[in-house]
């Protein structure tokens, strides 16, 4: 990997991490509708210039369903319910729980047309590194309830089936523009549901510090970035992120919410990056480019 590469990873592992640490200070002050729309609508104001530079909405063609499909699947759906969830749990169990998003991805992969899977060492890797996040987050589910563990099942699902429909049904279509447009689709049909939440007095600082780094930094910053980081080291590489955002949020969880740091999480962060590489080191020229708009 180059100097370039290896600093973009680093960037995106951080950047993809600490979302979750954020959605729970956000939403303290407002509701997640009301995130979502302030988020999705900043991350459309960046992107959607990049779209239209590069051509605006032609490579979509005939694709406007799938596309839509993938707004609600990798965006509308998740992050309000990631949103939702966040009032009820901790961010280091979301993240943990949102790490099985690649262990949805292999099941689901039959039911849109991959039928080569991705073999006895990737599946070891990808237990191996669930493995590794539940080490490092612990078992916290005390904290939780029924309601939100839902929540977190539709977000896991929805992020396994977003990069699905992009593989399937997508191809040819720039990734700026189906990110772009999601985003702006998603802040569109949110609005109505935000205008009836909106809050009556201003946000604290925080909420607003989070609601901004959100939407400029973990959104529009992060795809650039991620795009990026696909074209220097591949895509197969790329997503090892996956692995890594969850022990992100966990050491963002020691150092601002001031919990204690355990053997369990020292071990998980050496699981977590073990598996990632067992998980992505084979087939890379077989894996397609993702587009996911996770947390």
């Amino acid at each position: 990997m180059t100097r370039r590469g290896l600093s973009l990873f680093i960037a995106m592992c951080v950047i993809w991490g600490i979302p979750y640490l954020l959605i729970r200070v956000a939403v303290g002050g407002i509701a997640p509708a009301v995130l979502v729309f302030a988020r999705t609508l900043i991350g459309a104001l960046i992107l959607m210039p990049f779209v239209l530079a590069r051509g605006g909405l032609r490579g979509i063609g005939r694709k406007w369903i799938p596309l839509l499909a993938y707004a609600a699947c990798e965006v509308a759906v998740p992050w309000f319910f990631l949103s939702s969830a966040e009032q009820q749990i901790s961010s280091s169990l979301a993240a943990l729980l949102i790490s099985c998003v690649p262990l949805i991805g292999t099941v689901i992969a039959p039911l849109f047309g991959r039928r080569a899977g991705i073999g006895g060492l990737g599946i070891v890797g990808l237990v191996v590194g669930l493995v590794g996040v539940v080490a490092i987050v612990g078992i916290d589910f005390q904290a939780s309830n029924t309601t939100a563990l839902l929540q977190m099942a539709l977000v896991a699902a929805g992020y396994a089936l977003g990069p699905a429909i992009v593989s399937r049904y997508l191809n040819g279509v720039p990734s700026m523009t189906v990110n772009g447009v999601s985003l702006a689709a998603c802040a569109v049909a949110y609005a109505p549901i935000a205008a009836s939440q909106w809050p009556h007095a201003l946000p604290g600082a925080d909420v607003l510090l989070s609601v901004g780094v959100l939407g400029v930094v973990c959104t529009a910053l992060a795809f650039l970035l991620f795009f990026s980081l696909i074209h220097e080291v591949g895509p197969v590489r790329a997503t090892v992120i996956t692995y890594i955002n969850p022990a992100v949020a966990a050491i963002a969880g020691i150092l601002v919410l001031h919990e204690t740091f355990t053997v369990g999480m020292a071990v998980g962060f050496v699981l977590v990056l073990g598996g990632s590489f067992l998980a992505t080191r084979r087939r890379a020229a077989a894996v397609p480019e993702k587009s996911q708009a996770q947390t």
